[in-house]
Parts: structure tokens; C-alpha cells; sequence
């Protein structure tokens, strides 16, 4: 019998399948992804040494779907296409959000990533210390959203004894399918804006 075309394990196949299980089910298992992919664990191992080594395949598989801004781009706008592309990603697979943030990044695609947040925001005007808080802040906020646009339509159901303002707040609005877009969009401007600020704040002290 002639033998596949393509390899039935690879890398990204390996990433690919683990993804499945992890939208299916929040978790997986090596014996649970050599199942699913019809293969023994050991022959899983002649592709990746350990279920963290999964992991980041897809931590790398998420973060390379960022379309990435051009050479030049502002420092902000940087940011800001960064932040959203980072966002959408994880929206579509929110149940990887808890399994990645307990693992060390070590993926070289994501890393990349987060070299170019620093890279922005040293085009900023931010120094080292600062800039690894504005990228954990912007790290936290981004995670964060993303697994509110896994929430339902409506997040909150008002009691009988809710006060004025926010029955008023989810009359406005709030509880509809765009929600969770539109509040990212909303938080993404509040932190450039503290951003910029922060980095005008310093220009003009120096």
C-alpha cells in the first residue's frame, strides 16, 4: 500500500487536535489526544516531549493569527491592532485562556508578539519597568475581554430591588450580542489614552 501523502502527525496537527478537545471540553489529556487522533501516546512523543509543549503549540497556533502592523505603524495604533487581533483570536477558543495563563510562555510566535508591544511602547517614551506594566495591564484587559465575549447575550438579570441607575444601564443596551465588542472597544481607547498620556507626561519632563 502506498504510503499518505502527509504525515498523520505533525506539529500543527498535534496543536490542531489538542485545540478541539480544549473548545470541547476546557482540558485534554495526552492518552484523551492520541484517541481522538487515532494514534498511541508514544507516537505523540516522537513529536513533542511533554503536555506543556502542547500547550504552547496552541498558544502559538492562537497568537498566529494576529495580523500584525506594518513597520512604522504609530506606537499606539501598534498597540491598538495588536490588542484587537490579540482579542479576536482568544474569543474563539476562550476555554484556552485558563489552561495557557497556568503555563510559562515559551512559544517563539508569541513572544514575538509581546516584542512588539515592547517595542511600541519604547517608541513611547516608556522605560523597561513601565512598559512591562503597561503590557501586563494590556495583556490582563485583552485575556479578560475575550472571555466576556464567550458570556451570554444577556450577563445580568436585574432583580425586583435593583436600583435605579443600573436597571437604566441594562435598558440602555448593554445586555445585547455586541456587548461584550463594544465594551472591549471601549476599555482598549480608555487604556491609550492613559498610555499617551502617561508617555506625554514624560516627554515633557524630560
Amino acid at each position: 500500500m502506498a504510503r499518505p501523502s502527509t504525515p498523520k502527525l505533525s506539529v500543527s496537527a498535534i496543536a490542531a487536535a489538542a485545540l478541539e478537545l480544549v473548545d470541547a471540553h476546557g482540558e485534554f489529556t495526552i492518552p484523551a489526544l492520541a484517541r481522538a487522533m487515532g494514534v498511541s501516546p508514544s507516537s505523540l512523543y516522537n513529536h513533542v516531549s511533554s503536555k506543556s509543549d502542547i500547550i504552547e503549540l496552541m498558544r502559538g497556533e492562537a497568537m498566529g493569527k494576529i495580523e500584525l502592523p506594518d513597520p512604522g505603524t504609530d506606537w499606539v495604533d501598534t498597540l491598538r491592532q495588536v490588542a484587537t487581533g490579540y482579542m479576536r483570536s482568544y474569543a474563539r477558543h476562550p476555554r484556552l485562556i485558563p489552561l495557557l495563563t497556568a503555563y510559562t510562555v515559551r512559544d517563539a510566535v508569541t513572544l514575538r508578539v509581546y516584542e512588539l508591544l515592547a517595542d511600541a511602547l519604547a517608541a513611547g517614551g516608556f522605560g523597561a519597568e513601565a512598559s512591562l506594566a503597561a503590557i501586563t495591564v494590556l495583556d490582563s484587559f485583552v485575556l479578560g475581554s475575550a472571555l466576556d465575549a464567550a458570556a451570554p447575550a444577556q450577563v445580568w438579570e436585574a432583580g425586583e430591588d435593583a436600583a435605579g441607575p443600573w436597571r437604566e444601564a441594562l435598558a440602555a443596551g448593554l445586555g445585547t450580542g455586541d456587548r461584550a465588542q463594544r465594551t472591549f472597544e471601549y476599555g482598549l481607547e480608555i487604556l491609550l489614552a492613559g498610555f499617551a498620556l502617561q508617555a506625554a507626561s514624560k516627554a515633557a519632563a524630560t
